[in-house]
């Protein structure tokens, strides 16, 4: 059976595997914050395997998007309401709320970060495009074992809008109904990504590659759907492949992207899907972000509380649920509201939906 024979949108397990991953991701968080090391499988980390799947599952689900909509303008504005709003309230907290919970817990007053270099004003407009600029504020959480350093692993961020904002460069140019396009695209990047694991300069960073690469392969997996038969064999295969590339090979990118495609595509929409995505789905994909701003619990308590690594699990889901309930969900109540003519007039050509509305 293919993609196109049991992929049901509203019946699959694309819930419980992003719960899973976000959770790999914030005990990854934990381990590091409170040790101040990774713990490594091979040549990677718990939490590198797990936001490599987030990207597989990120481009399939935003193909689906894109041509579902098949409106660049509203795909696009889906996109800003699915990031940015929970973004900026993750900066807020950070800002306002955990930098001077920080300043206390380190025995100096509340008003710390307000009064001292780096500011927590310039932590919000240096962050607040997506790229991260400023991690630290006013010196906080340097005796932590990742000094100074309130959001760390917000990076990821800007390389997923990266991939958004290709993808709809692909389908304004109409390419993204072609999937030998899209298949010749993601096979120019792999061949890239091999060439820089050769040591040979390539203009793109190597993480730009890598998630690129990853978020590609999604989106083909959902193209080729019907060419793909998702078949527990072969999922099977595609794990262990994964995992000896893992243990024995440098880059598994390089050499098992593939098989790390397959496998977390068959658990989410594989003929066992049951799940029906809703808000915990969202509460899901938000975890990450949520367990991100709450970073700093975490970092302020490690030396005192060895536990409290795997205490912010708990965390996490409670927050991520405030999160969804408090930010995502009344943001993209707004996913329908209507563009003025003249915003959509440079975009009519590319799309049809829109030449119709016109």
């Amino acid at each position: 059976m293919s993609r196109t024979d049991v992929f049901n949108p509203r019946r699959n397990n694309f819930t419980v595997l992003r719960l899973v991953l976000a959770g790999m991701v914030a005990a990854s968080h934990g381990i590091v914050i409170a040790t101040g090391s990774q713990l490594n499988i091979g040549s990677v980390t718990l939490g590198d395997v797990a936001v490599d799947s987030f990207f597989v599952l990120s481009g399939f689900l935003v193909a689906r998007s894109y041509l579902r909509l098949d409106d660049p303008l509203r795909f696009a504005w889906h996109r800003f309401l699915r990031i940015m709003p929970g973004f900026w309230v993750c900066l807020l907290v950070v800002a306002l709320v955990a930098a001077p919970g920080a300043a206390l817990l380190e025995g100096r007053g509340a008003s710390t970060p307000f009064v001292a270099e780096p500011s927590p004003w310039g932590f919000l407009l240096g962050n607040a495009v997506l790229l991260i600029r400023q991690y630290d504020i006013a010196g906080l959480l340097a005796g932590n074992p990742t000094s100074s350093v309130f959001v760390g692993s917000l990076w990821t961020l800007a390389l997923e809008a990266l991939c958004y904002g290709i993808l709809a460069a692909l389908g304004l140019l109409g390419a993204l109904r072609n999937r030998g396009v899209v298949l010749g695209l993601t096979l120019l990047t792999w061949v890239a990504l091999v060439l820089q694991d050769f040591g040979v300069a390539v203009p793109l960073g190597d993480n730009v590659l890598r998630f690129l690469l990853l978020f590609l392969l999604g989106a083909c997996a959902y193209l080729y759907g019907d060419r793909i038969p998702l078949r527990s064999d072969l999922a099977v295969g595609a794990t262990v492949a994964v995992v000896a590339a893992v243990l024995l090979l440098g880059n598994y990118r390089v050499r098992a992207g593939t098989a790390l495609v397959f496998t977390p595509l068959w658990l989410a929409i594989g003929p066992h899907g049951t799940r029906r995505p809703g808000s915990t789905c969202r509460t899901a994909s938000s975890c990450t972000t949520t367990q991100r701003s709450n970073r700093w619990s975490g970092r302020c308590s490690a030396a005192h509380r060895p536990w409290s690594s795997s205490t912010s699990l708990w965390r996490c889901r409670s927050r991520a649920v405030v999160s969804w309930h408090g930010v995502e969900r009344p943001a993209f109540s707004w996913k329908n509201v209507s563009f003025p003519h003249w915003l959509r007039l440079p975009l009519m050509g590319s799309s049809p939906s829109l030449r119709q509305e016109s």
